[in-house]
């Protein structure tokens, strides 16, 4: 389960050591945590990473499967997270350590900037060929975080993004070693620390006001 712990003015929050899919008790923990960074007073970032193989593989359609009585209030707290994290107080920086899939793809997109291994792991939005169509609130994170035509590239072919690649398409801002991924995160974020407060916050509302409004939403369409 994810942990959060403190480094002077940056929170570092791991997301797990196993697959890391946002099953609905996962994200209530991370919910949690984000409780602690936003209440928490001065000046401050994000850092967000996690251990082995995976950042995170995304919705745990293991469990959708199991309960899809509950699929409609699962996406929508997905949505609500991913609303969150785009709309936090706070300088967000996401350490893709290992793959990022879907929903974990998603999740680091909502961060403010994006470190990736540059030597293994992928970044992929695979909807397309898991037959999943993208949510109106998914797909406006995506289209406000990509350029056209990354988004388009990604969202319907389900392309397979390494590091060097995410960085050539800006999907992430840095790719680096794999021993300097959460080290290049924390020099991110240690300079920006001030930045966190309500002006940040209103800067990060307006910018992404229409994802926003879609993600927050609860009467958007589920697919």
């Amino acid at each position: 389960m994810p942990a959060l712990e403190r480094h002077d003015d940056v929170f570092v929050l791991d997301l797990g050591d196993t697959e890391n899919r946002l099953h609905p008790d996962w994200v209530v923990s991370v919910d949690t945590m984000l409780d602690e960074v936003e209440r928490a007073e001065g000046p401050r970032a994000l850092v967000t990473t996690a251990r082995g193989k995976f950042y995170s593989t995304g919705l745990d359609l293991d469990w959708l499967l199991a309960h899809p009585e509950q699929h409609p209030a699962y996406v929508l707290s997905v949505h609500r997270l991913l609303a969150r994290m785009l709309s936090l107080p706070v300088i967000t920086v996401a350490a893709l350590q290992g793959h990022a899939f879907g929903g974990g793809a998603m999740f680091s997109l909502a961060h403010d900037f994006r470190v990736m291994r540059a030597d293994r792991g992928y970044w992929c939005l695979p909807e397309i060929d898991i037959d999943i169509a993208f949510t109106p609130g998914i797909s406006a994170l995506i289209q406000a975080k990509l350029s056209s035509r990354t988004a388009h590239t990604a969202m319907i072919t389900a392309h397979r993004y390494g590091g060097h690649e995410a960085l050539d398409a800006a999907i992430v801002d840095h790719a680096v070693a794999e021993d300097s991924v959460r080290d290049t995160a924390l020099e991110l974020a240690r300079p920006q620390t001030a930045k966190a407060g309500p002006t940040l916050a209103t800067v990060k509302a307006r910018m992404y006001a229409p994802a926003l409004q879609i993600l927050r939403d609860s009467g958007a369409p589920v697919s």
